[in-house]
């Protein structure tokens, strides 16, 4: 069997027989991944602490007709870690794994979408941003790699130059009145300008944000995001939100 080595992201992890779990990985180079680490759930393994959610590594496999095997692993960062120790950051983290498998899953975006995902955990980490405006600027961010950037300025079906004010999530975003159609919102200018800050990572602007806007704007990017994946992410119900 072949053996290759990449660096990841641990995006979930599951029980296999007795001492034994299949890691979910986001590779560098071969988007999704999935391995088993052979007896990490044990007290004495070697690497069992380094396969947790949120860790990035430079893992060793071997290639296997259905799962790969996990033979050695390097912590390049210990995110996981330093996140769950808050759980408001945890739940992001959380709701950003599911979203990263389900975005990169059958896709060619592998190393866009792991670059991406390896940032916000940083930024995670690092509590450089309240965690609920790091999600939002992941997920909008990830959506639009993914092949669905939304427009929070001109209008997403006829390119009129804005600012609108109606957004409609089957055209893509904001739209002018000549485009706006039924089931479209209103949202406040300022959760427009909120959401377009965080998708150019404008954070002077994001941090400066009011809380209601935030809101606002967290659940147009919730439902952004889950109308494309046309089903929801479950980990953004544990999401506490400001």
């Amino acid at each position: 069997m072949p053996l290759y080595r990449d660096a990841a992201i641990v995006l979930r992890t599951q029980k296999l027989g007795e001492a034994d779990r299949i890691i979910t990985l986001l590779t560098r180079g071969r988007g999704i991944v999935r391995a088993v680490g052979k007896g990490v759930r044990r007290t004495k393994s070697k690497f069992g602490a380094r396969l947790e959610p949120g860790m990035v590594i430079d893992a060793q496999l071997y290639e296997g007709r259905s799962l790969d095997t996990v033979t050695q692993v390097d912590v390049l960062a210990p995110y996981g870690e330093q996140i769950t120790r808050d759980y408001v950051a945890w739940t992001a983290m959380v709701a950003m794994l599911e979203t990263a498998e389900r975005l990169t899953e059958g896709q060619d975006t592998g190393s866009s979408q792991f670059t991406l995902l390896a940032g916000a955990l940083a930024s995670l980490a690092g509590r450089e941003h309240d965690a609920s405006l790091v999600l939002d600027a992941y997920l909008l961010r990830a959506v639009a790699t993914a092949g669905w950037a939304p427009s929070f300025h001109d209008c997403a079906r006829c390119g009129e130059p804005g600012p609108h004010r109606a957004f409609n999530l089957a055209s893509g975003g904001c739209v002018c009145p000549a485009c706006r159609t039924p089931g479209s919102v209103a949202p406040a200018p300022a959760t427009f300008l909120l959401l377009g800050a965080l998708m150019e990572g404008d954070w002077p602007v994001a941090d400066a944000s009011e809380p209601q806007h935030r809101r606002e704007g967290s659940g147009l990017v919730t439902a952004f995001l889950q109308w494309h994946l046309e089903r929801g992410v479950r980990s953004l119900r544990l999401v506490e939100r400001a």
